[in-house]
């Protein structure tokens, strides 16, 4: 009787882990530190959305720069194995690989709503997937800062000539577009951006907004706030493994690629109200802040030097040529409904 109830037992057993789910553990690298929301939350947030969509099949663990050590070596990590996914920004890659770029923003660019559409009803997806198979690894938008500020400036800026000799950090392509306009760029690491500033080692910074702006205290510095040019779509990304992601069942892919544009669109709202609530914080507790537009003197210019690099880099590019020319037509075929619908609705009740 005992060996017949073992037998039963066993086959029960046998039976149970036969139809028990394959468990899928995988591993994501973010640029980002543990406290830097809404970039962190997003990759957490699709972690989360991708173990509930999938009752548990599907389970990631995020780690913060501060774990793995290589805030900008997460495509790297990802391409090598090393992590399954990834969470950082394109613009990133630009010295690996050019093409990268435009899918963060590109300055004079798309907004973020105009983004969007571009990347899921005009081809734009299709064509960051094809940048990205060089890379062996599949790239999915990851939540946008929205339109960047411009930075916080000592002194007003009047003129061309008021830029000639100014120290600013502003990192990436906008750094070379003022570069050529005689600004001294400085890269600097973003815990020593406040001691920098405050002890004149610079005059000048560009970090994301008010969301991310009022924790690193610039405000307490610099009351000149301009308003945004380089970067109007900052659109971060998921990357995955494609090897990695081949091998997930076709109900697990589409998990993930769900999790991800979910979590992308819920840091686009959280980011939104958090630069709100920043921002009349901000306008509360620091009065002699003056919001400011460069003048169109330099706004010329700048928009005349992006156009220079950009054919520069397109000589030398023909897929970053075919992503910019996307862009550019899909802008040209989208900004005509963003004026008649956003721009002048608020221009007519502001």
């Amino acid at each position: 009787m005992r060996l017949f109830l073992k037998v039963i037992l066993l086959i029960s057993l046998l039976f149970t882990f036969s139809n028990a789910k394959k468990v899928y553990r995988l591993k994501m690298a973010t640029t980002w530190g543990p406290t830097l929301s809404p970039l962190f939350d997003a990759a957490q947030n699709m972690a989360k959305l991708a173990e509930e969509l999938s009752n548990g099949e599907i389970q990631i663990r995020v780690d913060a720069s501060t774990k793995h050590k290589s805030p900008f070596g997460v495509l790297d990590m990802v391409k090598g194995g090393q992590y399954d996914l990834g969470h950082s920004a394109s613009y990133y890659w630009k010295g690996k690989d050019i093409a990268t770029l435009p899918f963060t923003s590109m300055p004079f660019g798309l907004t973020a709503p105009e983004q969007y559409a571009w990347f899921y009803e005009g081809g734009g997806l299709e064509l960051m997937q094809k940048v990205y198979a060089n890379h062996g690894v599949l790239s999915f938008p990851g939540g946008s800062t929205g339109v960047q500020m411009g930075g916080w400036f000592r002194k007003e800026i009047k003129s061309l000539e008021d830029l000639k000799g100014l120290k600013m950090r502003i990192p990436g392509f906008a750094g070379e577009i003022m570069s050529k306009l005689g600004v001294q760029v400085i890269n600097i690491a973003p815990g020593e951006l406040y001691t920098s500033l405050e002890r004149n080692n610079i005059d000048a910074l560009e970090w994301v907004g008010p969301s991310m702006d009022i924790n690193m205290g610039f405000q307490k510095i610099a009351k000149y706030y301009y308003t945004g040019w380089h970067e109007p779509a900052s659109e971060m990304h998921f990357i995955v493994n494609k090897r990695i992601f081949d091998k997930l069942p076709e109900h697990l892919q589409k998990v993930l690629t769900v999790s991800m544009r979910l979590a992308a669109y819920d840091m686009y709202i959280q980011n939104y109200d958090m630069n709100a609530t920043a921002w009349s914080k901000m306008k509360k507790d620091y009065p002699d802040i003056q919001v400011k537009t460069f003048p169109k003197p330099v706004m010329d210019a700048m928009k005349k030097a992006n156009q220079e690099l950009r054919d520069e880099m397109s000589s030398r590019s023909q897929l970053l040529k075919e992503v910019l020319d996307s862009q550019d037509a899909y802008m040209k075929k989208v900004r005509e409904w963003s004026k008649m619908s956003d721009f002048l609705y608020l221009k007519d009740n502001i």
